[in-house]
């Protein structure tokens, strides 16, 4: 299910800010971003380990222009993008530093020289996970061809730096109930920029995230 992603037109626009024309999306789920990029002229490529997620994506508008790959950071096939790009969550499901650096590592390799690396995390002190309960997060989507469905999500554990939730579910047109747990690991701004320059990345800036002023770091890093 797709929440709100009012996040994505500020990556749209940094991509216009750094006038790249070929972008490579981590993570990119059911593709919203990487269809809105296409539609404005920009060659991208898609990754994504949920088989799943991509095959919705490519029944989206302007999914015929994209380059999809079943996969993640770590299998990508040679390319050299001016920008990459991880929006949402993706930079916190990695829970070891093993996973983080390999990741980094494929996007460094999937740049071109000078190309930029730009991500969002939360910031651990805001404790974002203390809303992330039913009261919080409750909403209703209707989906075009899947009726009305309920969605909320629950905290389950809290172990810093790890945040377990549960979200749930539920289709009115036959009350059917489906559940996913996630965990997401909470990195300390220090400890994010320390991983990139050990990947090779220069970090220019971090950024607020101008639809969640003061919850999250963005950062902009340029391959060395």
């Amino acid at each position: 299910m797709e929440a709100d992603r009012g996040d994505l037109e500020h990556y749209v626009a940094m991509v216009r800010e750094f006038g790249a024309r070929r972008v490579l999306d981590v993570g990119c789920g059911t593709g919203e971003l990487v269809c809105l990029l296409v539609k404005d002229g920009v060659e991208v490529v898609g990754v994504d380990p949920a088989e799943a997620s991509l095959e919705v994506a490519k029944g989206k508008e302007f999914a015929e222009r994209v380059r999809w790959v079943h996969g993640d950071a770590t299998t990508l096939p040679p390319l050299e993008v001016d920008l990459a790009v991880m929006t949402g969550n993706v930079a916190q499901v990695f829970l070891t530093d093993e996973d983080w650096a390999a990741t980094l590592n494929g996007v460094r390799d999937a740049l071109r020289a000078e190309g930029r690396f730009v991500f969002e995390t939360r910031d651990p002190a805001r404790r974002a996970w203390e809303e992330w309960t039913r009261e919080h997060t409750y909403a209703v989507t209707d989906i075009p061809g899947v009726g009305e469905v309920e969605r909320w999500s629950d905290l389950t554990a809290v172990e810093l730096p790890f945040v377990s939730f549960r979200g749930t579910y539920v289709f009115a047109s036959d009350g059917a109930v489906l559940t996913s747990d996630s965990t997401l690991r909470f990195r300390e701004r220090a400890e994010v920029e320390e991983s990139l320059a050990a990947a090779g990345f220069r970090v220019d800036e971090v950024r607020d995230a101008p639809d969640r002023p003061g919850r999250e770091f963005v950062f902009v890093a340029t391959r060395l």
